[in-house]
């Protein structure tokens, strides 16, 4: 289904000015040219990973998907483009009957990606190919650095349920994107009701601390939330003394009372003293949920502690300190004629320093070790090896236009944790290191 569809707030109409001026202006010169229609090959890929990062997660496929579909120039948009003499008529005429009709291959959602994989390779004319540039890598970019904050803390969690609450923390459009990919990189929840809508992720939420506050007493505030939501609720209790809120949470849901919540102070002393005073006070089976900025390496540090859940916002809606991935948009191969049989051609930008390119059409694939685990990203131009040729990672996601590859969002979820599994144990360490697999070009 596409999420466009449903014609919420979320949602836009067109898809077409989520870009930079210079791709419709690339595209008018090149309609002037007689260039804009040779067959060109653009991929997506970083140059690295970001800092200490290990692996990187593929996050909003399916919402380049939808944003491919519905990139399209209405009279309205048409007008404004008009109004400020960015194009000429005649590349306002051709943008009017524009159509995607190419084709797009990627690295399917939750699948990992190193430096240099071709995580996704858009072909079709120049014209058409190249004014998806911005758009594709936006979200990508974007949702790729959350997907991968959302594995490091599913991995330090271990097991235990993540909930996502980082709406207020980002654009609030950015948060039902974020909400999505923290659910592809092994979240559990969302408080925010916008991705739940749209995305069907499940969702969260009972009380802050401002509901404590509105009553005369905690008790009361406790009774309120007990009588309309159940025993089964989560109640806060760190709005004033932990010891006295926890006594007073059993004495009014009784030893039925689904969790407490803590959102303050030194959350593995706490914790201890939570769970402690839970047992003792016969509610064995109340859980713990913390809270309070948390990181991955917060959520590790509490391993040891009696915590049953988490809650993150802000280090997660913003890739926990590398909020971008850093991708590129890169012509790596161009027909040398508008003809439909014309070869391409390799092409890369020649550059001195780290803006290196290489070009050619490529193929991707992951070289297990004796034991089944990934010892390698291969990535070459020519003939596909064999040996590697059942193990190549990009899938066909448009096919002349068409999209091809729409899936429910819980595949690209456990795609993530069947791809995470395969590599080396070490991918799954918090300290800084190199890339876990090495990039290797045939």
């Amino acid at each position: 289904m596409n999420t466009a569809d449903l014609g919420l707030p979320v949602a836009v109409p067109s898809t077409a000015l989520f870009t930079d001026q210079y791709e419709l202006t690339m595209l008018q010169a090149a309609l002037r040219s007689g260039t804009a229609e040779r067959r060109s090959v653009f991929e997506v890929f970083t140059r690295r990973l970001p800092e200490g990062r290990r692996y990187g997660v593929v996050g909003g496929t399916g919402r380049v998907l939808d944003a491919v579909e519905n990139f399209r120039f209405d009279e309205t948009i048409l007008g404004f483009l008009r109004e400020r003499g960015i194009l000429d008529e005649p590349t306002l005429e051709w943008l009017a009957d524009f159509r995607f009709r190419g084709d797009i291959w990627g690295y399917p959602e939750g699948e990992v990606y190193f430096p240099g994989s071709p995580i996704m390779r858009v072909e079709g004319t120049f014209a058409e190919a190249v004014l998806l540039e911005t758009v594709i890598l936006s979200i990508l970019n974007h949702d790729s650095a959350v997907a991968a904050a959302a594995s490091r803390m599913a991995v330090a969690a271990g097991g235990r349920p993540l909930m996502e609450m980082g709406a207020r923390r980002t654009h609030e459009l950015a948060a039902v994107a974020a909400s999505r990919a923290a659910y592809v990189g092994g979240f559990h929840t969302t408080s925010d009701l916008a991705a739940g809508f749209r995305y069907h992720i499940p969702t969260v939420g009972t009380s802050a601390h401002a509901f404590t506050l509105l009553h005369d007493t905690e008790r009361d505030a406790f009774t309120a939330q007990v009588d309309t939501l159940g025993s089964g609720t989560t109640l806060l209790v760190d709005t004033f003394d932990v010891t006295e809120a926890v006594r007073t949470a059993v004495e009014v849901a009784g030893p039925e009372l689904g969790a407490v919540r803590i959102d303050s102070g030194d959350l593995l002393l706490i914790a201890h003293r939570v769970r402690q005073q839970l047992d003792e006070l016969g509610a064995t089976r109340t859980r713990i949920v913390v809270t309070s900025d948390l990181d991955e390496y917060a959520i590790a540090s509490l391993a040891a502690a009696p915590v049953d859940a988490y809650g993150v916002g802000t280090q997660l809606v913003t890739g926990s300190g590398h909020p971008t991935c850093s991708m590129v948009y890169k012509l790596v191969a161009r027909a040398d004629s508008e003809e439909p049989g014309a070869p391409l051609r390799p092409v890369a930008k020649k550059s001195m320093g780290a803006k290196t390119s290489l070009g050619g059409r490529k193929w991707a694939a992951r070289r297990p070790d004796a034991d089944g685990v990934a010892e390698a990203e291969v990535i070459g131009t020519g003939p596909v090896p064999a040996e590697l040729a059942d193990r190549q990672l990009l899938v066909p996601l448009v096919s002349a236009g068409k999209v091809v590859a729409r899936e429910p969002l819980d595949a690209a979820r456990d795609r993530h944790i069947a791809a995470r599994a395969a590599l080396p144990l070490s991918a799954t360490q918090l300290s800084r290191g190199e890339p876990v697999l090495p990039t290797e070009y045939v």
